[in-house]
């Protein structure tokens, strides 16, 4: 077996998941099985193991602690759960109950619903499970108060370079340290104090003041809302739309002679409806009012109000506000009594003074005469969106503006065109909560048509107003002026009462004009609950007929009255008044039409409805005609008619719309109890009985359903309570015998009725449900078992709420409605509270018999009607009959019909009905599963609350039949488990509540048993996590997992388990068969005893795939511990250590994904290896060069730890970096709060490859918290970015890039972590900080938030790390070996180099100090590297510019150096690492400070002075006198020197290889230099040359690794090299008696070796192909080849092989498209120049710069030194004469060079590749004349051409090289012909054989060459030179080579026509002519002048002097050599 397995031996968790990983990475499926079967017999981790029984182990393992914390995670609280009553808010002041004492059943019923308090269930703890984690923003920053600011270095730097002042006096005083202040000296530190004190000591110091919390440091991952949150549901209350506050102000008529009454209403136009009842307001004066005092009783507050507040709900484009206005009757139609107010004007009052009091006498007539009639007389209304659209949102000031104004809009349309221009039509969504308050003056109204004043007539006028051609606009209106203010209303207005006159809350002062609330009548349905008595009547009539009627009746008013009997005097005061009159009145009466037989209507007549209503009660219209002129013996009203509407028919209100006929006389005897269709004998009709009047009524009841089938089931449940038989309902009379059906079909037939209906009166209905379902009736001496059909209908009703309100449900799917009854409403029939609700004066419940149960819930022996477990009373399907009551039950049914005050519990039956269902029900069920789950669970809660259950023992709360059943549904449901998830989950989360938990732990396993079995294994994982989520959500998810149980350290005296097979209590006592590892691994007993936590902690370790699920399981371990972290519970220590126990196995699960993990060091994810050098900037990073170098040596690399891993598995699957550093917190959590000798044991038992990947995944960490710095986060608050994958992946990229983290040390020493977003780490687990949340808005973050986020970050990264010391601090204790210490010293280093605080550094450089001193062999000896490391952490900290870091970081160094004399009398290397160290620091560290390492090289020097021990021996002198200091003077003048020429890349690269020179005698430092060269580069991106100075570091390497061993396939020194730079042969310049390499301290560096080698050369392949050299690459892979093949390494030379064929294959792609250098020759003249004074360089600039860039460039540079008026550009390349320059000036000539090559150079250079690789030679050219013009005649045009010679060959180890050999060659007159006319040629040859062709390109050259506008050019040229034969006969040869220049000019030309021909289309077909005859008519004149040829040319050969021949072809060129 342990052959087999292997890995799987491990200790830990890691035998299981190691050999998991491979298996599942390499051969999934089967195998995957059967192996975990392999490993596990009996419980593979892919099931669940049974679980303990919790109830009888907490039984059988009392804990002996009798209090406090610790006792309290044994078990839950008593005061878990209670069931709160509370009292429900009441918006009024008053309660809205019906005013009579007696009420039917139905209408008390209703008042206890409207009025009782809330019960709710109260889980007191439950805000405290992770549904509920603190971390939102606003919490953390509660938790974050009192943090200490940490001080970072890389915060308090200073921007500026402040060194520049000093330098001259730092570099003069560098040997003066005696006078340099030291810092301050660290107490006893050169005391010889035993390690254990130290150790002590340093504890104490480290763990004291830290932060308790990690979690509130650490923000929640990124994910939507959590699956476990159940937000709470809202409250049930009335439902308001939009609200909107009308105020009206004023209105003024041109005119005032009397009163006007007005009224506001809101109407749609596209419903076609009334959306509101009328708001009448009064804004007449006390003047006009006056005239009315005789018709007015003294008016209530309540009808003064000016202001109403409207609510919408459905607003959209189409809403208008109409207001109406009306006047007293007078005698006159409507126009006539108009006219004065149209034709006279205000500004003719004077004019007009007689006509108007005439008019005012009449008025005052008329009104002490028919002051009680009004007659209709204008209208007007306003299109509210455009209001509210114009008038903005609230963003704006909301300062009132005066919106269009009638008068403008007359010559526009009605409501402006403009503002209907805007306005869309559709309804788009209207927002009327955030506009700016608007002031409107209408200005115009229109005259009431009498013939058209209903609504349908309205509706016509309002469409018509949004048409710009509106009929309206004809009409000549009426000129008046309303102000009204319309706003957004406000919260809680004061003053204000609701439609029936009830004064909301905050009404101080009755006495103050009220604002009236105006009911809404909504344009479509709402679905709200009814929570509120409301029972208002409106009454509209609507027309007349009386035309057939005879007699006089033409000024027609109607009267109403609410009657309740048939006597006048019966008339209810309960009509509401209108404006300026009573509250209520017992009448009211329409407007008069003038002289109109059949008028229309416009009344709203409001009626505040009786709570009971008789057959008595009933509406009353009575008709009058009224007499407008006053005659005698003519009675001011006449009554021509009457007709009434009975209140109720067959017990239902009588509601709709009615074409009444009207008598002609008093109605008879009895008549209310008619409807006036029945013909009455003996009566007169208007019209026959014909219907002559129309008149709506509408009810806005929650009493009255209004719903045939709610009336119907309501009025047989409330008969079974009053026993009151028969049943009248509709036309039926239901009696005793058939009741029972009637009422099953009335439960089933509630399906038909009207879903608006239902939920209005869902609360009511469904407690009737209930009722039915618990106390069922006896009829008729039997029990009637309504269970099922009430079950039934309910589920029915759940599923239609469901369906049709789909825009309603939570993220569950939960409807809000449905979630708010069971949360408030829904309450046990048998469990209203003892006192009566307020404002339920009929006691509690609906009848006398709901009080018959008592609190206790035991049901009397007499009434035990006994049930098998199986069977079920209520459902008829299930055979067996219920026993026969005894005589005591016979007594109480008699004959009467009786509700049995039994005691079936509903939890039960309803339990019980859910498990026997089937079919179509069952389906309902479980489509709402959710619902029938959370009401069976409030049930329960109750049924133990009244039973004072709540306190016994879990196993005796609950009978096993209804556990059965609970059980059987769970499994039901279970194999449903796919869409019922999360609902079951919640079941079961709550069960944990209140039922024995071993029970409901046993229905978890069965629920997860089932997500194992499911079919569809793509969801499997993410519905175990969702169910898991959830489970674990709950509050006392610690105690549920027994923490103080079992598996603990062998000290603990609790009992232990002994075998793995063990179940629930059967565990052996033998504390000594425990091993500490069991607590660390997911063995059976742990997953047993932590059950809960088992399943989380499996489920990380079982699923492996980053692309499933392995984020959220990440996030639930995160969620979890996050919860634990900030729960006041388990605040003290010692709790939370036993907390953390629950997660130890976590530890390994982490280390076993080590390979996974998101790599945050910067390295590739897929190389399995460290890199510790972070710190210099050198491109050669010992990362790859030990992974390429595939080195065996264990202290360098990480592959120890990789080794159970392939790599393959690290490449398919990394984590993302959230999920890591989720993973990576969870680990420091338990790392953090575990008890530490628990790890100390566990950490003894690891083996020394798992302690190694334990301090990998430190290592990690130390990264992924690292402080990013107050710059990043300013830069980051700067940006805004889209909130899109893409941008995000983008950002990531960016922010995580490919640099490595020695380049990313370099940018955050040089304060540049702007530019890399600051360390290589996701930036989206900040997402609360950072500004990317779900919004896409920029967050300009304050200066206060952004030093929050930096304290917050700060915090974080030193918690995080003190955390990583404390595990070091264990790991050295247990392990002294050198491998595990070397790993632990490497993660000190690592986390040395990061950004850290200086509270950190403090205790890390003790901890380093006491692990030196413990084992100094280690460094001296083993990791010698990590000596140079440490030197170099240590110097950059000595240089910091925090006192106490250089305290500390001065001590540590000076205690290394001590410690390595101690060992060998001679400090040699550590010397050596110190220069190496401070070398690579000042290379390349922009900001390094000299002052402040002068002043920790002074304290070094005082600790050696104040070193008693070591004051006899050579050390003191070794430290001050010869090496050190002299050493580090030379390196900081070097440093001095480059800050001086910091901004000038030129000069700083020179000056570093001036100091790389020097140390040509030094290999370790000249190495150092040249790798600081090669950072320099590769920042500047000076890829080429960064790969020459790899190039040069390998060759060096390579010389004196050739001395000291000599092995065939390793390069025989820098020789090897040649190939790829001529240049590497100056490594050669020290031979072996300069320097000898064995000597101690030279050559000992880690790259003197051949995976040093190996590393530099990978490198440098890595430059050259980011260089684009491919050919280079080759040449440095064939030095790298023979090395692998040696080692016979097939993995790397595959990799290389790779590599090559890449490289070779962008040569091919890359054809004609590379581009390397271009090249410049800079002189610099002028002694401000310096050494730079007359010296020539040839400078290398990248591809394409342009003369212009360079010249600005150094132009710009050069002037900001010496000033713009000092320097000067020389434009021309002429040869510059120094005597003619200023000498107080500075000059610089630049000109463009090109490589420059001898013809028999050509033969080797063929590619582009070898014309711009090894460059020496380059060349420019000068064009002159002999009389010193630049330009002249062909015949004077000269030209010189300059050759430059550079002392190296490009490229180089810098980008500009001197000129050391300067060439020129003058070309004459006819040469430079010869040079133009082949460069022409060359041109049309090559456009010519373009392939592919490019018609332009040949068309550009072929004008060039035959254009008419050029042919004067090669004529010219020929016609000058050719024309005749030179007398000189030197010239021969040129004029013959010129004539056959020209020949082949024209044969080239030639061509290139017949190209063109081919390639032209039919529209250039006349211009290939044109160039055709251009190039015949050149040819033509060229003919004859390249005919003639020089007959001594041609001369037999043998008779030519070969003599003069050469010599002719020698001299023919002039030279001159400077």
């Amino acid at each position: 077996m342990s052959i087999l397995l292997g890995a799987v031996y491990l200790p830990g968790v890691g035998r299981v998941i190691v050999a998991l990983k491979g298996l599942i990475s390499g051969r999934r499926g089967a195998c995957f099985k059967t192996f975990l079967l392999h490993v596990f017999p009996q419980v593979p981790l892919t099931e669940a193991v049974d679980p303990v029984e919790l109830e009888d182990y907490l039984i059988t393992h009392p804990i002996a602690v009798e209090s406090g914390p610790l006792r309290d995670l044994l078990e839950f609280p008593s005061d878990d759960i209670e069931v709160v009553y509370t009292p429900r808010e009441c918006r009024t002041l008053v309660s809205a109950v019906p005013e009579e004492s007696e009420m039917d059943p139905h209408v008390r019923d209703c008042v206890r619903s409207y009025t009782e308090d809330w019960a709710i269930v109260n889980r007191k703890y439950h805000k405290l499970g992770t549904g509920f984690n603190p971390n939102t923003l606003d919490k953390q920053k509660e938790r974050q108060k009192g943090l200490p600011k940490q001080i970072f270095e890389s915060d308090e730097a200073p921007d500026g370079n402040s060194y520049q002042d000093e330098q001259v006096i730092w570099a003069c005083s560098i040997f003066d340290l005696k006078n340099s202040l030291p810092d301050a000296l660290l107490p006893n530190l050169l005391d010889r104090t035993p390690n254990e004190e130290i150790d002590h000591h340093n504890e104490d110091q480290r763990k004291s003041s830290r932060h308790k919390e990690l979690f509130a440091l650490h923000p929640a991952p990124d994910e939507e809302e959590p699956i476990e949150r159940l937000s709470v549901p809202e409250v049930p209350k009335e439902h308001f739309g939009q609200r909107l506050l009308v105020k009206c102000l004023s209105l003024k008529f041109e005119i005032e002679i009397e009163p006007i009454f007005a009224s506001l209403a809101l109407y749609d136009v596209k419903e076609k409806k009334k959306i509101s009842e009328n708001f009448y307001f009064d804004l007449n004066s006390e003047q006009m009012k006056g005239m009315l005092r005789p018709h007015v009783p003294p008016a209530a507050i309540s009808t003064l109000a000016r202001s109403a507040i409207f609510s919408i709900t459905y607003p959209s484009q189409d809403v208008f506000l109409v207001i109406k206005l009306e006047k007293v009757l007078q005698q006159g139609d409507i126009g006539e009594c108009a006219e004065p107010y149209m034709i006279f004007k205000e500004s003719d009052a004077a004019k007009n003074k007689e006509k108007l009091e005439k008019l005012k006498c009449q008025a005052e007539q008329f009104c002490q005469r028919l002051g009680k009639y009004r007659m209709p007389f204008a209208w007007t209304a306003i299109h509210l969106m455009n209001i509210v659209s114009s008038a903005g949102s609230l963003e704006r000031d909301s300062t009132e503006v005066e919106v269009g104004s009638w008068s403008e809009r007359r010559n526009s349309s009605i409501v402006g065109r403009r503002s209907l221009e805007r306005t869309t039509s559709g309804d788009e969504a209207c927002n009327l909560t955030s506009f700016r308050p608007a002031t409107l003056t209408v200005t115009n109204f229109f005259k009431q048509e009498g013939d058209r004043l209903s609504d349908e007539d309205l509706y016509k006028f309002l469409a018509d107003m949004r048409r710009p051609s509106s009929v309206l606009r004809r009409l000549r209106p009426i000129t008046a002026q309303l102000k009204i203010d319309i706003s957004p209303a406000p919260e809680n207005p004061h003053y204000c009462l609701t439609p029936e006159l009830l004064q909301v809350k905050l009404y101080p002062d009755s006495r103050v004009r009220p604002t009236r609330e105006i009911l809404e009548f909504p344009a479509r349905d709402v679905y709200v609950p009814n929570t509120t008595y409301r029972n208002l009547l409106y009454v509209y009539p609507q027309s007349l007929n009386f035309a057939n009627r005879q007699g006089s009746a033409r000024n027609i008013t109607v009267k109403v009255q609410f009657m309740y009997g048939e006597d006048p005097s019966n008339a209810m005061p309960v009509i509401f008044g209108k404006s300026s009159c009573p509250e209520f009145s017992k009448e009211a009466y329409t407007a008069v039409v003038y002289h109109n037989r059949s008028p229309d209507f416009h009344e709203e007549i409001k009626i505040k409805l009786p709570a009971t209503l008789t057959d008595h009660h009933h509406l009353l219209f009575t008709f009058y005609h009224v007499s407008c002129q006053q005659k005698q013996n003519t009675p001011l009203e006449t009554p021509v008619g009457y007709t009434w509407i009975p209140m109720l028919q067959n017990g239902r209100l009588k509601t709709g719309q009615f074409c009444l006929p009207v008598s002609l006389e008093k109605p008879p005897q009895a008549y209310s109890v008619l409807s006036p269709e029945v013909p009455l004998p003996g009566m007169k009709w208007v019209d026959n009985h014909k219907g002559v009047f129309n008149v709506e009524v509408v009810a806005v009841s929650s009493l009255h359903t209004q719903d045939p089938y709610l009336d119907k089931f309501f009025a047989l449940v409330h008969a079974l309570d009053e026993h009151m038989f028969p049943v009248r309902i509709g036309d039926m009379r239901i009696m005793e015998n058939n009741l029972e059906n009637e009422l099953k079909s009335s439960i089933s037939a509630l399906n038909s009725s009207q879903l608006e209906p239902v939920v209005r009166f869902l609360h009511l209905l469904l407690d009737k449900l209930i009722l039915l379902v618990v106390r069922p009736p006896v009829i008729a001496g039997q029990i009637v078992n309504l269970g099922q059909a009430s079950f039934e209908a309910m589920a029915s009703i759940i599923n239609r709420l469901h369906k049709n309100l789909d825009g309603n449900q939570d993220q569950h799917g939960r409807n809000s409605l449905l979630a708010s009854y069971i949360y408030y409403v829904f309450r046990l029939p048998n469990t209203y509270p003892n006192s009566p609700s307020p404002g339920s004066p009929g006691g509690l419940g609906g009848s006398v018999h709901y009080a018959t149960m008592a609190r206790s819930a035991v049901r009397p022996a007499s009434l035990n009607l006994n049930r098998s477990r199986s069977l079920s009373n209520s459902n008829p399907d299930i055979s067996g009959t219920p026993t026969s009551p005894d005589d005591e039950v016979r007594s109480i049914i008699g004959s009467k019909v009786r509700r049995l005050p039994t005691k079936k519990l509903f939890h039960e039956e309803l339990a019980l009905q859910w498990v026997v269902c089937s079919g179509s029900v069952r389906e309902a069920a479980l489509q709402q599963a959710w619902f029938f789950f959370e009401l069976m669970v409030k049930s329960m809660v109750h049924h133990l609350y009244f039973a004072d259950k709540l306190d016994a023992p879990r196993k005796n709360r609950f009978p096993e039949r209804f556990m059965d059943d609970v059980t059987a549904l769970v499994s039901t449901i279970a194999e449903m488990v796919e869409r019922l998830n999360t609902s079951l989950a919640f079941f079961l989360n709550d069960l944990l509540s209140i039922m024995d938990r071993g029970f409901v732990f046993a229905l978890i396993k069965t629920c997860y048993k089932q997500l194992y079995s499911l079919t569809n294994p793509s969801n499997l994982a993410s519905l175990r996590l969702d169910f898991l989520r959830i489970i674990c959500s709950h509050e006392h998810y610690v105690t549920l997992n027994l923490p103080c149980s079992l598996l603990t350290p062998p000290a603990s005296p609790s009992p232990s388990v002994s075998s793995a097979t063990s179940q629930s209590s059967g565990f052996s006592t033998n504390v000594q068969d425990q091993k500490i590892a069991n607590m660390f691994e997911l063995s059976v007993p742990f997953r047993q005893q932590h059950y809960l936590a088992g399943l989380v902690l499996t489920e990380l370790a079982v699923i492996l795939d980053p692309d499933l699920n392995i984020h959220s399981v990440i996030n639930m371990v995160h969620n979890l511990l996050s919860s634990h972290d900030s729960d006041p519970r388990y605040a003290d220590p010692q709790v939370k250590a036993r907390v953390a126990m629950l997660y130890l196995p976590l530890i390994g699960v982490i280390m076993e994904t080590v390979p996974q993990l998101y790599d945050f060091t910067g390295r590739p994810s897929c190389v399995a290896v460290d890199d510790y050098e972070s710190e210099g900037g050198s491109m050669i990073s010992q990362t790859v060069a030990m992974a390429i170098a595939g080195t065996s040596v264990p202290q360098l690399t990480r592959p120890s730890s990789f080794l159970l891993t392939s790599s393959s598995g690290r490449q398919h699957s990394t984590f993302s970096t959230e999920s890591s550093r989720s993973l990576l917190i969870c680990l420091l959590w338990v790392l953090k709060n575990a008890d530490e000798s628990v790890l100390q044991k566990w950490f003894t038992d690891l083996s020394v490859l798992q302690l190694n990947r334990l301090l990998d995944l430190l290592y990690l960490c130390v990264s992924c918290f690292e402080y990013k710095g107050k710059k990043v986060f300013e830069r980051m608050n700067s940006l805004t970015f889209k909130k899109s994958k893409d941008m995000r992946a983008k950002l990531e990229e960016a922010i995580l890039g490919s640099i490595g983290a020695r380049q990313e040390m370099v940018r955050r020493s040089r304060g540049q972590l702007g530019d890399a977003f600051g360390s290589q780490e996701n930036l989206r687990w900040r997402k609360d900080m950072t500004h990317w949340r779900q919004n896409t808005e920029k967050l300009d973050k304050s200066r206060a938030e952004i030093e929050h986020e930096a304290l917050i970050d700060g915090n974080l990264a030193t918690e995080a790390n003190l955390i990583i010391l404390d595990t070091l601090e264990i790991v050295v204790q247990v392990s002294s070996k050198e491998s595990i210490l070397g790993g632990v010293l490497k993660v000190l280093l690592h986390s040395m180099a990061c950004n850290q605080s200086a509270l950190y550094l403090q205790h890390c450089f003790a901890t380093q100090r006491a692990l030196v001193s413990k084992f100094p062999e280690l460094l001296f000896e083993e990791e010698t590297e990590q000596c140079a490391d440490l030197c170099l952490r240590l110097l950059r900290h000595c240089s910091s510019s925090i006192s106490m870091i250089r305290s500390h970081a001065s001590a540590s160094l000076y205690l290394l150096m001590r410690q390595n004399f101690e060992i060998g009398n001679n400090f040699a290397r550590v010397k050596m690492q110190v220069t190496m160290s401070l070398s690579s620091l000042v290379g390349t560290s922009q900001n390094f400070n000299e002052e402040y390492l002068r002043r920790s090289l002074k304290t070094i020097l005082t600790y050696a002075e104040e070193d008693l021990e070591l004051r006899e021996t050579t050390f003191p002198d070794q430290v001050e006198e010869m090496d050190l200091v002299f050493n580090l003077h030379m390196i900081l003048s070097d440093t001095v020197k480059m800050k001086e020429h910091q901004e000038d890349p030129e000069m700083l690269i020179d000056l570093m290889y001036r100091i790389a020179k020097g140390y040509q005698n030094s290999p370790d430092l000249r190495l150092t230099w040249l790798q600081n060269m090669a950072g320099k580069h590769s920042e500047r991106s000076n890829h080429a040359e960064s790969a020459q100075c790899l190039v040069h570091s390998a060759a060096l390497v390579a010389e004196y690794l050739s001395m000291l061993e000599d092995r065939k396939y390793l390069p025989v020194g820098c020789v090897t090299f040649q190939n790829i730079s001529s240049n590497v042969l100056e490594e050669s310049a020290v031979s072996d008696d300069v320097v000898s390499p064995d000597e101690e301290g030279i050559c000992s560096g880690k790259y003197f070796t051949e995976a040093g080698l190996v590393g530099l050369l990978e490198q440098a392949a890595a430059s050259f192909s980011m260089a684009g050299m491919y050919e280079a690459v080759n040449e440095v892979y064939k030095v790298l080849i023979p090395i692998h093949e040696a080692n016979r390494d097939a993995k790397k030379l595959s990799t290389i092989h790779g590599k090559l064929q890449e490289a070779f294959s962008k040569i091919v792609h890359q054809d004609g498209k590379r581009m390397f250098g271009t090249y410049f020759r800079v002189g610099f003249y002028g002694t401000k120049f310096g050494d730079l004074d007359e010296q020539e360089f040839v400078y290398k600039e990248p591809a394409i710069t342009k003369l212009a860039e360079i010249s600005h460039r150094l132009e710009g540079f050069y002037g900001e030194r010496f000033g713009e008026d000092v320097l000067e550009v020389i434009k021309d390349s002429n040869p510059v004469d120094k005597c003619k320059l200023d000498p107080n000036k500075a000059y610089i000539q630049i000109t463009y060079v090109e490589p420059y090559f001898d013809t028999y150079e050509m033969k080797d250079r063929i590619t582009y590749f070898d014309k711009n690789y090894n460059l020496r030679r380059f060349m420019y050219c000068t064009p002159f004349t002999l009389d010193g013009r630049a330009h002249g005649e062909l015949h004077e045009q000269f030209k010189r051409k300059t050759i430059l010679t550079t002392s190296h060959a490009f490229p180089y180890i810098k980008t500009r090289i001197n000129v050391i050999h300067k060439e020129e060659i003058i070309l004459t007159p006819i040469e430079v012909a010869i040079e133009d006319m082949q460069k022409k040629t060359q041109e049309l040859a090559f456009a010519t054989h373009q392939d592919p062709a490019d018609p332009k390109m040949l068309q550009m050259v072929l004008q060039g060459s035959v254009g008419t506008t050029v042919n004067q050019g090669p004529l010219e040229v020929a016609q000058v030179f050719l024309s005749e034969i030179p007398n000189d006969p030197k010239l021969f040869r040129h004029h013959n080579k010129l004539r056959l220049c020209f020949k082949d000019f024209t044969k080239r030309c030639e061509d290139a026509l017949r190209k063109n021909k081919s390639l032209i289309g039919p529209d250039q077909k006349e211009y290939q002519r044109e160039l055709e005859r251009n190039y015949h008519r050149l040819k033509e004149a060229l003919q004859p002048l390249i005919n003639r040829k020089i007959p001594q040319l041609y001369k037999a050969v043998s008779e030519q002097d070969t003599d003069h021949r050469v010599s002719a072809f020698n001299n023919r060129l002039f030279r001159r050599f400077v």
